[in-house]
């Protein structure tokens, strides 16, 4: 099975920088494991009864754990390019078998009544699997105990859960979500006695929680789990090389990686790429929810939107879409303003845009209608009409050989504004279309997924009129496309972009897709001109300009006579 490589912290990074080699004579440490075949105390994964040394000496060692099902762990022979550390566990939990595998210290460990009153550090380095399905290996633990757990979610962020020593409410702390495959990350989440901070790879989560957190609550009898966390969630798949907890909040330079490297790229991603192949083709933009960069990064956004406004002519960017969720608070007079003044930059260099509502675009007094309805599109030529609730659109552009419909089916008034959609296309046979909606396609975190909304669509608008040759959509973070054949038997484009929950709510990456009629074929490709604004030494280990792996770059074959022959 194919494995991702994550290297979570609740602090400690894998294979980037120099090795960490004087975990000895760190007096903090307080429990240090290392998932290998030296470091087997006694026992075997076929003989049973395994257990882990506790590298720190303080009598913290790993008890193997069978829970329903066994034969669910082996030794890996990857390597994770660190001095002195060769080798990892592999876990093959799923939520579909019935138990697993995981560890816990001993009912005597001194670990189990650790309150952490002056703070912590808890570092593991970790893989995810490959392929990562969110109804398979969604909610599992990495490690907890009774009160506090680590865990990855339904959008593979890393979650810590922390409660305080005094036993009061818990505290939820979050990453953005974990990226690429096969890519090693440094995941910390360190507290100093009161705030808790979430990084990966030494890049701290671009939204905050000021809550305070002092000291971890130490139940009676309060075990540490690992591979499993201290609830119901399921059980950890991936492998597992280390992990360390220590009682103070550590500085980047005695974390298990020291100060991780900024400017080391993951897989799947390139600081160098090119937007337009000749002068002859020409590119539509998809501009994914901006809903978290125009609330917590509004300069972002602002520089995204700029960009276009320049590159417009030069890239041949017929069309600008924004995908919905336009804010991501509907009642937030600042978030619709700095979205409104941000897109009225393409306004005065008269940049053909449209926008879409999505579901946190709808609020009190239509918002919406206010600041992105009709009368935005009044003098803009290619503008044809709205619908009866005036949240769908159409416009016609020119680009290449063809004109081009863009319809915009709103997701809130969809039984409402289909009949429209339906005579629209009636009244326009033969003109290429591109449907956007907020709602289309979903992922089951690899795959794409129809959803309610979009078998709607699909039956009712996109599956009978041959026109519609692709559908575009965000609302579900993710990155999965797919080419679908229609009744007439022929191929429907469906792509699903959306980086919200990604670093930085999205880093300002965007959709483009260049039409190569010369060569029959439609690239798309992902980029961030905010991360291209950034030097090489300032970036993080996230700020790549290019995306490109395959749900972020790739080509279909797309004979255009052919296909628009209607």
């Amino acid at each position: 099975m194919k494995r991702i490589w994550v290297a979570c912290v609740l602090v400690a990074f894998v294979g980037l920088g120099s090795p960490f080699t004087a975990e000895a004579g760190n007096d903090s440490t307080v429990a240090h494991w290392r998932f290998s075949k030296s470091e087997v105390k006694s026992g075997s994964l076929d003989g049973g009864k395994l257990i882990l040394k506790d590298r720190s000496g303080k009598g913290n060692e790993l008890v193997l754990v069978n829970d329903g099902t066994d034969g669910l762990l082996n030794w890996s022979k990857d390597d994770i390019a660190r001095k002195f550390i060769v080798g990892s566990l592999d876990f093959h939990n799923r939520k579909s078998l019935k138990g697993g595998q995981y560890f816990q210290t001993g009912k005597d460990a001194p670990l189990n009544g650790e309150a952490f009153l002056k703070g912590y550090t808890i570092e593991a380095v970790i893989k995810l699997p490959d392929p990562f399905t969110r109804d398979e290996y969604s909610g599992m633990g990495i490690l907890g105990r009774k009160g506090s757990e680590l865990t990855i979610t339904h959008f593979k962020q890393v979650q810590w859960t922390g409660t305080p020593a005094n036993g009061k409410k818990s505290r939820v702390f979050g990453s953005f979500a974990l990226p690429g495959k096969k890519d090693w990350y440094h995941i910390a989440v360190v507290n100093d006695g009161k705030k808790t901070r979430v990084f990966i790879n030494g890049a701290e989560d671009f939204r905050q929680n000021a809550s305070t957190v002092t000291g971890l609550l130490a139940p009676n009898k309060g075990v540490w789990t690992v591979g499993k966390g201290s609830g119901k969630g399921s059980l950890f798949a991936g492998s597992i090389q280390e992990i360390r907890i220590s009682d103070q909040a550590l500085p980047k330079g005695k974390w298990l990686i020291p100060e991780p490297r900024k400017n080391n790229l993951r897989s799947g991603m390139s600081s160098k790429g090119h937007l337009l192949g000749n002068k002859e083709n020409y590119n539509f933009l998809f501009v994914p929810d901006p809903q978290k960069t125009v609330r917590y990064m509004p300069a972002l956004f602002h520089q995204q939107v700029k960009w276009i406004s320049t590159m417009q002519e030069k890239l041949n960017i017929a069309m600008t879409a924004f995908l919905g969720d336009m804010v991501d608070q509907s009642d937030s007079a600042r978030q619709w303003e700095h979205s409104s003044l941000s897109l009225s930059v393409l306004d005065r260099r008269r940049v053909p845009y449209i926008t879409l509502a999505g579901n946190h675009d709808y609020g009190l007094g239509n918002p919406y209608l206010y600041y992105y309805g009709p009368k935005r599109y009044t003098d803009k030529p290619y503008y044809k009409g709205t619908s009866p609730s005036k949240f769908s659109s159409y416009s016609i552009t020119e680009a290449g050989s063809y004109e081009y419909l863009f319809l915009s089916v709103d997701m809130g008034h969809l039984k409402k504004d289909l009949p429209w959609a339906k005579k629209v296309l009636k009244e326009h046979p033969g003109i290429p279309t591109i449907l956007l909606s907020h709602e289309i396609l979903t992922s089951d975190g690899t795959f794409p997924v129809d959803t309610n909304r979009g078998n709607r669509l699909w039956e009712g608008l996109v599956d009978g009129n041959d026109q519609v040759f692709m559908t575009v959509n965000g609302h579900h973070q993710g990155t999965v496309h797919r080419i679908k054949e229609n009744r007439f038997g022929h191929p429907v484009i469906q792509v699903l972009v959306d980086y919200q929950s990604s670093y930085n709510g999205g880093n300002g990456w965007m959709r483009l897709a260049e039409f190569d009629e010369k060569h029959d074929k439609i690239r798309f490709k992902t980029y961030s001109p905010w991360a291209d604004s950034i030097s090489e030494k300032e970036r993080s280990y996230f700020d790549a300009p290019y995306l490109t792996g395959d749900e972020h770059q790739f080509t279909v074959p797309f004979r255009f006579k052919e296909r628009f022959d209607f």
